[in-house]
């Protein structure tokens, strides 16, 4: 049987595109680390959970099978027009690849006094979104370092990074990362998303910062993040 690092050679043959394997820990929520073990250390007895497989191959291989991904079971490609999305812990999105718009913080902050976002006719670049989103998602570019996690934290957003938000995503769960407008600033932020016995703040990553405990109301749900360079 071949292993996962001849696996996922034959589906990603390098060179790989720069921060491939950066989306690969953000879509899977694993370390980079992780990841790289996955492509890089044949030496190394390492295998991917077919939850993780499945996400993949959502994302980037939909025609590839999760199981002959995570367990080298069955055949390689799926048989006529499968959708692996089928599986209860994947969900169909319009396109898993379109491109969404990179919009400004004073764009997204126009939005606190409307019901929904809108459809975006000006934007700083169109990005690749490697997950399934609707047709409404919009990327931020991070400021500060209030979600910047400490040293040796699985997920972290430092300046200047990149998020995927999606506005259909209004009912986040606790310990999503969302985007919120705060009501009484009328100001955007990104957090994490905390409600516990009823109450309901946003958490920043980065400890030195403090809660916000004022009335917010959900922009979207973050659905990844992408470094650019």
């Amino acid at each position: 049987m071949k292993s996962i690092q001849e696996r996922l050679a034959e589906i990603f043959p390098p060179p790989m595109e720069r921060g491939f394997m950066a989306r690969i820990a953000e879509l899977c929520d694993v370390s980079r680390p992780t990841v790289s073990a996955w492509f890089n250390n044949p030496e190394k007895v390492i295998s991917i959970s077919r939850t993780n497989a499945e996400k993949i191959c959502a994302a980037f291989a939909t025609n590839i099978s999760p199981a002959w991904l995570a367990e080298g079971i069955g055949s390689k490609e799926l048989s006529g027009n499968t959708v692996i999305a089928n599986h209860r812990n994947v969900e169909p999105g319009p396109d898993l690849r379109a491109k969404v718009p990179l919009v400004s913080w004073v764009q997204a902050g126009a939005w606190c006094e409307a019901v929904h976002t809108t459809h975006v006719t000006e934007a700083e670049r169109w990005m690749d979104c490697p997950v399934a989103h609707s047709s409404l998602t919009f990327a931020l570019r991070v400021r500060g370092d209030s979600m910047t996690a400490p040293s040796g934290a699985a997920r972290t957003y430092p300046e200047g990074c990149f998020i995927f938000v999606d506005p259909e995503r209004k009912n986040p769960v606790n310990g999503d990362r969302v985007v919120a407008c705060l009501l009484d600033a009328n100001e955007v932020t990104f957090k994490v998303y905390k409600n516990e016995d009823g109450r309901q703040w946003l958490q920043p990553l980065n400890p030195t910062h403090e809660p916000i405990r004022e009335p917010f109301r959900v922009l979207g749900t973050v659905l990844g993040k992408w470094e650019d360079g």
